[in-house]
């Protein structure tokens, strides 16, 4: 019997442990020993792009509605330790109980985690990061207008002008004004995007940045380029200029690194602590052990390295569990090749800015790139559940054009 262990419960966790079923059962009798466990912390894949979106608690599907259909095992633990020499890995459960897993494979896709902030009062920021950020944050904004008089209840500030902070800032505004409005204080309501940088989305590019900042702009957005935050209060906001911004959220998007879990595993490591993985995304090096999402640092298309994204999570996690089965029974694996790269960013009611390419040529925008984004965001990315024919078809759709016209099954 051959095991294979799928360490995060994310995208790319999901759908490495999908194409490893589906590729053993593809094989018929010789797959038949193939056993696939994945390990998560949590009970759910969390829709992580939507998480700066009202309501973040329902961007969630049970993973037992994907996985459980399809045979593979889940342990509801936290991976603290591997050890790729003795191919093993230590868990712990929920209820603190230490569990000693061993693999003859191994996928590591346990994703990123936020930067954290580097200047003092960090401990009074929210992110939208995780489900239980996203949601102490929604929590908070709507415990706002019972703050009394307090300057600055209904000011957010938020820092990072990235891809992130942009879609946060733009919604932010609308989300406010429903909080506030009942209780006739759309007055108060102020957004505020800082950034170190002098421009917005600076690694967006130049291509779509005209339509971002006339976007912005017409939202009320104020801007505050060039400058970084100092210091940060439950109630106040000093910027490095020594500007003080009076506000009770301050939200961080500072951007991402990989899994701490990285650092386990032998070999070369990339600026934000990626694997260095192959074109099969076997970890360099290191025997038996693939990365996918946010973990990994895969080559795409013209030497570009793919991005923490679910653009390339869902498509890595089938050719990493696709290949891992070829790994076990000798057949030729497939190398990763992702859809052409696109980008498409949320900017607020009607608004929305679709690129395409690396150098990010604007393809769509306003209504019609916001429709696209909500395909996306509400459709396209949702894996099918309780139908195992359906969620192994879907696995088996390596590129996320096909996906679009799998229907969201939630």
């Amino acid at each position: 019997m051959t095991h294979i262990l799928v360490i995060g419960g994310g995208f790319a966790g999901v759908w490495s442990a999908a194409g490893a079923v589906r590729a053993a059962r593809a094989a018929g009798q010789a797959g038949n020993d193939i056993h696939v466990t994945l390990a998560s912390p949590a009970d759910d894949l969390v829709i992580r792009p939507r998480l700066y979106e009202d309501n973040p608690e329902s961007m969630r599907l049970p993973l037992d509605r994907i996985l459980g259909p399809i045979g593979v095992r889940r342990l509801t633990a936290t991976v603290t330790d591997i050890d790729t020499e003795a191919h093993t890995a230590r868990a712990v459960t929920r209820f603190g109980e230490q569990q000693d897993l061993s693999y003859d494979k191994l996928v590591l896709a346990t994703g990123s985690r936020l930067v954290h902030a580097p200047f003092p009062g960090a401990q009074h920021l929210f992110d939208v990061d995780t489900l239980p950020a996203a949601a102490a944050l929604d929590h908070h904004l709507h415990r706002l207008p019972q703050r009394g008089t307090h300057t600055g209840r209904h000011t957010v500030v938020v820092v990072g002008a990235g891809f992130t902070g942009l879609e946060v800032a733009t919604a932010m505004g609308e989300r406010l004004h429903r909080i506030a409005d009942p209780h006739g204080m759309s007055d108060e309501v102020r957004v505020v995007i800082v950034d170190r940088a002098d421009t917005l989305g600076p690694e967006l590019g130049p291509g779509p940045r005209p339509y971002i900042e006339s976007v912005v702009g017409a939202l009320g957005v104020e801007q505050r380029l060039g400058r970084t935050v100092e210091s940060v209060t439950p109630d106040q906001v000093v910027l490095s200029d020594g500007e003080v911004i009076p506000t009770a959220t301050v939200i961080w998007t500072g951007g991402t690194v990989a899994s701490p879990l990285t650092a386990q595993i032998p070999g070369e490591h990339d600026r934000l602590g990626r694997l260095a993985v192959d074109t099969h995304l076997r970890v360099t090096g290191v025997p038996d052990v693939y990365a996918a999402g946010d973990t990994a640092a895969a080559q795409t298309e013209d030497a570009h390295s793919s991005m923490q994204s679910c653009q390339h999570a869902q498509p890595m996690g089938k050719f990493a569990g696709h290949n891992v089965v070829a790994d076990i029974l000798g057949n030729d694996p497939l190398p990763f090749e992702p859809d052409p790269y696109t980008t498409c960013l949320d900017l607020g009611p009607g608004h929305a800015v679709e690129t395409r390419g690396w150098d990010r040529i604007i393809d769509l925008t306003g209504q019609e790139a916001e429709t696209r984004k909500r395909n996306i965001n509400a459709r396209w990315i949702y894996p099918t559940v309780d139908d195992p024919q359906a969620i192994l078809a879907h696995a088996g759709r390596f590129a996320n054009g096909a996906n679009k016209q799998t229907p969201h099954a939630a």
